[in-house]
């Protein structure tokens, strides 16, 4: 074992990675510490970008990140397994077995030894213990169910175009559980999607007439958490688009044909997508001696240091870090709070080596955006630094999909992003629009 100072980081997502790289370029190359990445999985996407790997408007094939590759390139190193507990007394990371798809097990359990530790594994679905959601929905927690949605979805068209019977009530529908950021994006590329396989071909199937787009919201509007500026704009284009909206229901239970309400309305649907809430994995509540609160999130403090144990941080949506020493809210589980916590880790890790105080993280809202496929964005830009402005249209539609790029330079650097996005410019006249296999 090396006597460098260990750095584990447990997971991959958007800031886990960042982080990884970061620490590799400053930390790794210069020899001033050993920094391992570890996560089930072998590559990465984006997160944000699984509602579009779920319509097929995006092939993951083309947009994943492999983890051994960006190891090798960043001076870390990568390790494939999935935590499974944890020894605070030896600072050991323990892993669970590792097995292929036929259920061999391919790789042992292992542990590692770790000087610091950060816990960066994100969040799945909540479903809240309503009654048939885990056994009919689809989830987007994942590479691997976004395109088990994309199959299924282009599967039951097919069938439905070559079969002989007229197409039943509910056999194309959708319905999407949740109208945050992913339920609301999803219906928008959802409408394209269905729109651009029927031109394909399809022609069989009429989408207006044969495929509804439903999202149900168990609070007063979509798009809760964001302002209501935004929302009624967002609900402006849905109704364009024809997605029917139900605002203050509530889900009671999920069957095989379709979904239950509160108010006794049962839609039916062959398509059941939860996007109603968050937790962090199962796993964490698990681990020894770590404060969690109600959704498994670990309690941190605001330098991220979780609040019983220095030597163990968590960034991301795991994480419930206060937004300021009050403690009255919490940073919101968002893509730039992962990436704004990693970019303050550098610097905290650092500090850290040096034996020097850690700063504090203060959140920055930088604004929201909400991307309706491809016929408009709309969202605010700047937050609270300066007094928010609305956007949308080509202007909001380029700021939305700059923060991807920016996300890719993150991890390749500016020469390599604006290249790949050179590539896709290129690909678009020989691709389909949407996915077909």
């Amino acid at each position: 074992m090396s006597d460098k100072h260990q750095i584990i980081i447990v997971g991959g997502g958007a800031g886990g990675l960042e982080l990884a790289t970061k620490l590799g370029h400053s930390l790794g190359k210069s020899g001033k510490a050993d920094i391992t990445l570890i996560d089930k999985s072998r590559t990465h996407i984006w997160k944000p970008l699984l509602h579009e790997v779920a319509a097929g408007t995006l092939d993951s094939s083309e947009d994943e990140l492999e983890y051994l590759a960006q190891a090798r390139w960043h001076h870390f190193r990568f390790r494939l397994g999935r935590m499974a507990g944890l020894d605070r007394e030896k600072k050991e990371v323990l892993l669970a077995p590792t097995h292929n798809s036929s259920g061999e097990m391919i790789i042992r359990e292992r542990r590692f030894r770790y000087d610091t530790l950060i816990i960066a594994v994100g969040s799945i679905s909540n479903d809240f213990g309503i009654t048939g959601v885990k056994d009919h929905c689809l989830f987007l927690d994942s590479t691997e169910q976004a395109e088990r949605f994309q199959e299924k979805l282009l599967n039951s068209m097919l069938q439905a175009h070559t079969c002989d019977k007229p197409i039943a009530t509910g056999q194309l529908d959708v319905v999407i559980i949740g109208a945050g950021a992913t339920g609301v994006e999803l219906a928008a590329q959802l409408h394209h999607v269905t729109r651009q396989l029927s031109a394909y071909g399809l022609d069989t199937i009429n989408p207006s007439e044969h495929i509804h787009i439903h999202i149900i919201e168990a609070g007063p509007r979509i798009l809760p958490a964001l302002p209501e500026r935004i929302s009624n704009a967002a609900l402006k284009e849905l109704d364009r688009l024809d997605v029917t909206v139900h605002v203050n229901e509530r889900v009671t239970e999920v069957t095989n044909q379709g979904v239950m309400t509160s108010s006794g309305q049962f839609i039916d649907a062959t398509f059941k997508v939860w996007a109603a809430g968050i937790k962090a994995p199962e796993f964490v509540k698990e681990l020894e001696g770590l404060e969690i609160n109600g959704i498994n999130q670990l309690v941190v403090e605001r330098t991220l240091q979780s609040s019983n144990d220095e030597n163990i941080f968590a960034i991301g949506d795991c994480a419930a870090c206060p937004i300021d020493d009050s403690a009255s809210s919490f940073v919101p589980p968002r893509a730039q709070s992962a990436h704004q916590q990693a970019s303050l880790l550098v610097k905290n890790i650092k500090r850290r080596l040096q034996n020097k105080s850690l700063l504090k993280y203060q959140y920055r809202d930088y604004g929201s955006l909400i991307a309706m496929g491809r016929y408009s964005t709309v969202g605010s830009l700047m937050g609270n630094l300066s007094g928010s402005f609305f956007v949308s249209g080509y202007i909001a539609r380029f700021v939305y999909l700059s923060l991807y790029k920016m996300h890719q330079a993150s991890l390749y650097g500016w020469p390599r992003a604006i290249l790949i996005s050179l590539l896709h410019f290129l690909r678009k006249g020989i691709d389909p629009q949407v996915k077909l296999h």
